[in-house]
């Protein structure tokens, strides 16, 4: 098992088609660099992410989820992002009922031109998973 000081987390990343996804695309074209420890997950928008799977990426392995969707006021289909922070308020509060740790789980706006700030972003949640260090409050151990 590696140590704490060599400890790179997993992080399952599910990002807004239209604007994380593309702020993470522009984050690479403009050759920003970021810690590679996100595995990202393209979804139409922030409004459907089901908590499940949040909750099914800690269980199979992640050391922390991002989502990151439209500012509010930006979303491409309206108030899908006032959804994905209703369901994130509510996800906050079992989680820590569950005893996962603040921290392990972040919601952020992120826009197609903020490039910078998605790389940005990348760099204080990996850095904070760190901290935390590995998931195994729901990670499911395999026989």
């Amino acid at each position: 098992m590696p140590d704490a000081e060599n400890f790179e987390p997993r992080i399952v990343a599910f990002l807004c088609n239209w604007c994380s996804y593309a702020g993470a695309d522009l984050a690479g074209i403009s050759r920003l660099h970021y810690p590679p420890s996100i595995r990202v997950i393209r979804v139409p928008c922030s409004g459907r992410v089901d908590p499940f799977f949040i909750l099914q990426a800690l269980q199979q392995g992640a050391d922390g989820v991002l989502v990151s969707g439209c500012h509010p006021g930006d979303c491409h289909y309206l108030t899908g992002n006032f959804v994905a922070r209703r369901r994130f308020a509510v996800l906050n509060d079992l989680l820590e009922f569950c005893g996962i740790e603040p921290g392990r789980v972040t919601f952020a706006w992120v826009s197609a031109s903020e490039g910078e700030r998605f790389a940005k972003l990348v760099t204080e949640v990996t850095e904070k998973v760190k901290k935390l260090g590995p998931n195994r409050r729901l990670k499911k151990e395999l026989p």
